[in-house]
């Protein structure tokens, strides 16, 4: 859902640029996309088909974290009549930033969970080939009494 939400909010922003209504715009997006976020999206669109209002409609999705923020910004836009798609856009830069820096936490920490089991295969690599056959050869130069 998370790696989702930045395209919604964008096709949101560029169907209500349009001229395309908001309802119809959301059930637009919704079948676009599919998937969780789009079922989501098709529930919150046919609540506002039914007359539902705006902040009932978009209640469930004030719930998950991902996309309370698209939730508050329809819900403050359409109470307020604002013009939409310029905080849409904000919005989805937003997010496209916040998934970006998950990604790069996500590929640094791999990098370091990736550094264990070299350690493991090179470690014993190094003993058995470095060290034991040095080890070996200072051992038959020494001469005992």
């Amino acid at each position: 859902m998370l790696a989702d939400l930045p395209m919604a909010v964008e096709l949101l922003a560029a169907c209500l640029a349009a001229g395309i209504p908001w309802a119809e715009s959301v059930e637009a997006v919704a079948g676009a996309l599919g998937g969780p976020l789009g079922e989501d999206l098709e529930k919150v669109s046919a609540q506002i088909r039914l007359g539902a209002d705006s902040a009932d409609a978009w209640r469930k999705l004030l719930e998950s974290p991902e996309t309370a923020s698209l939730a508050r910004a329809a819900t403050r836009a359409t109470r307020s009549g604002a013009s939409l798609a310029p905080i849409l856009n904000r919005l989805a830069r937003d997010q496209r930033r916040t998934a970006r820096a998950a990604a790069e936490a996500r590929a640094r920490s791999a990098a370091i969970q990736a550094v264990a089991p070299l350690g493991l295969c090179f470690l014993p690599a190094f003993f058995f080939l470095g060290i034991v056959p040095s080890i070996a050869g200072i051992a038959q130069s020494i001469t005992l009494p």
